[in-house]
């Protein structure tokens, strides 16, 4: 299988540079990072990619089961890694993507050198001493309403996950990326988001890891950063002066001047 083609896999910025591997949280995919690329390609090589299901992805790859756990989109990326021979990366992941970058850190040591989790959640379902930011009831509700309508789901959901009601282009943007998605694809990639538990993968991580949240994000709230942050020992926490879960843009320079900061302090 041409793994490149099958993730539609796209190398910029220097050739010579530290590897900046970035991956796209759910409905999104590597257009989601176009803001903060011009910052980063000056200064590293940067690899970008769809998982299967999302943007520009073969979807014949489609297989339900594979995506219907976070091990299968790690196993994408660790294939990606492999074809490109990828070393001393840096994995970015956002949102659900933060959760597979501790999974491919934990599995291929050698390749993966740092961790920077974008506005990440190891749990979205509350439990006792634990808040995830959601019930298990309004999980369900959101899971059953995505499935009975996908794309009223998107344009109801998308501009909350985005925040900024300010700024309604980002919000009709996410949207748009939403309602691009399969339907199928993306009820097995939203029960595999919304459903997971890895709290118990964050102990691990042993790589130096960044932890970006938002100064209010209503789908990954503060204390999500802070368990994530103590759950990791020695990772850093920074708080974007930024609102919403999709920092990259909504604030990209931010985004962009917080990530090379910590691979510049940590290397």
């Amino acid at each position: 299988m041409d793994i490149r083609r099958r993730n539609n896999v796209t190398v910029t910025g220097r050739v010579d540079g530290p590897v900046l591997l970035l991956a796209h949280g759910f409905g999104c995919d590597q257009n989601m990072w176009r803001l903060v690329l011009p910052a980063l390609a000056e200064d590293f090589r940067v690899v970008l990619f769809d998982y299967v299901g999302s943007g520009g992805a073969d979807p014949s790859a489609w297989d339900e089961r594979r995506y219907g756990s976070l091990e299968g989109y790690a196993l994408d990326v660790l294939e990606v890694c492999e074809e490109l021979d990828l070393r001393d990366v840096t994995f970015v992941g956002h949102s659900v993507s933060a959760m597979v970058g501790v999974l491919v850190a934990a599995k291929a040591p050698q390749r993966f050198s740092r961790l920077v989790m974008v506005a990440p959640s190891p749990r979205y379902i509350d439990e006792e001493g634990y808040r995830g930011g959601f019930s298990a009831d309004d999980i369900d509700e959101l899971l059953e309403s995505l499935e009975s309508n996908y794309l009223g789901w998107s344009a109801a959901m998308a501009p909350v996950i985005m925040g900024n009601a300010d700024r309604p282009e980002l919000g009709q943007e996410l949207t748009a990326s939403f309602c691009a998605t399969d339907p199928d694809m993306a009820r097995i990639f939203a029960r595999t988001t919304f459903l997971s538990d890895s709290r118990g993968d964050l102990k691990a991580v042993v790589v130096p890891t960044l932890v970006l949240e938002c100064k209010q994000d209503v789908i990954a709230p503060r204390e999500v950063g802070a368990y994530v942050h103590a759950a990791i020992p020695g990772s850093r926490l920074v708080t974007l002066e930024a609102t919403g879960h999709c920092p990259q843009l909504s604030a990209p320079q931010a985004t962009a001047g917080a990530i090379t900061s910590f691979i510049g302090a940590s290397g």
